[in-house]
């Protein structure tokens, strides 16, 4: 495989393939993708603010001429940070699975940019909006949900110009509704949020059973390129070690469910050392409660019970990285 750079911009992936990554890959930071042939395009994804979005368009358009009309857009999943540009390209067909156009139905931008603005009013979840995503400066105002013109279940076979597309349903796993987009000729997979590269994976709905299985259907697809959600370009060595996190993670949290911990305590005393180089840890808490639901338990960790308890893990590590330096970070 080649060396890709992970540089904020577009990278030329070949035969009309692009990426547009945002480098750390961190909360919000996702990546996008274009693909042309006989001058259609499809676009994956879009980005968390239109002022972001409005960007990659014009680099898109700089780099590919025939991106100045993009046809299609391909939303991977229903999380902000890929969808919230939509209305960008307001007259494009654009497609998702089932799933993830029902959920999309209850995404607010001005929920985010209300909790952004209030975030000391909100104790430890407003911490964690202010320290992912309200430091990155992300734009909410003025933003419209844009939702798909057209769903599938399962799988869509997509032609652009020349080339055939394969979208493929692997959801319920990240999200509702995730889905891959393989380019079978190209030997490429865009990947949504089913790969994150250098950055723990949250399971917001799960089960990780078919996270796993993801993992399998992309392997079995024999590409040479995967443009994950989050993080820089990547083959399939990624993707095993994403299988092999959760398989650990799995194993692990069953033994303290049997135990009797709870989420938290059970977040706090898995030893999850192999991946410390990973970006957003805390998502550990969003995992552990997943699979907590998956085993049985009741009572779990609702939405904003999550925030909190990730805003509880990175206040913490920022203390520990603190201790004993001068630090500016806001506690």
């Amino acid at each position: 495989m080649p060396h890709w750079s992970y540089t904020r911009g577009l990278h030329d992936l070949g035969a009309g393939n692009w990426a547009w990554l945002q480098p750390d890959g961190g909360w919000g930071w996702s990546n996008a993708g274009l693909i042309e042939s006989d001058g259609d395009c499809v676009l994956v994804d879009t980005l968390y603010d239109l002022k972001l979005t409005r960007t990659m368009l014009d680099a898109m358009r700089d780099a590919v001429p025939a991106a100045a009309r993009i046809d299609t857009l391909v939303n991977t999943h229903s999380n902000a940070d890929h969808t919230f540009g939509n209305e960008l390209v307001a007259g494009a067909r654009i497609i998702s699975s089932t799933r993830c156009a029902e959920e999309m139905r209850v995404l607010s931008p001005q929920e985010r940019y209300d909790a952004v603005v209030r975030w000391r009013e909100l104790g430890d979840a407003g911490f964690f909006q202010h320290d992912t995503v309200g430091k990155a400066g992300f734009d909410f105002s003025n933003i419209t949900v844009t939702l798909p013109t057209e769903t599938f279940d399962g799988a869509l076979d997509l032609r652009v110009g020349g080339k055939q597309l394969r979208l493929i349903e692997v959801g319920p796993a990240h999200t509702g509704g995730d889905t891959l987009i393989h380019v079978p000729e190209d030997r490429i997979v865009y990947t949504g949020d089913i790969l994150f590269v250098g950055g723990t994976p949250p399971a917001w709905t799960g089960p990780i059973g078919n996270w796993l299985r993801a993992c399998d259907i992309i392997e079995s697809l024999d590409v040479d390129v995967v443009i994950p959600g989050h993080g820089p370009i990547a083959d399939l060595a990624a993707v095993r070690q994403c299988r092999s996190y959760f398989q650990d993670l799995a194993a692990q949290v069953r033994a303290r469910f049997e135990a009797g911990l709870t989420v938290a305590q059970a977040a706090d005393d898995i030893d999850m050392r192999a991946y410390d180089g990973w970006l957003d840890a805390e998502r550990i808490i969003v995992n552990v409660n997943t699979l907590y639901r998956e085993y049985g338990a009741t009572g779990l960790l609702g939405m904003p019970e999550l925030r909190a308890w990730m805003g509880r893990y990175r206040r913490e590590k920022h203390r520990a990285i603190c201790t004993d330096t001068q630090c500016t970070h806001e506690h």
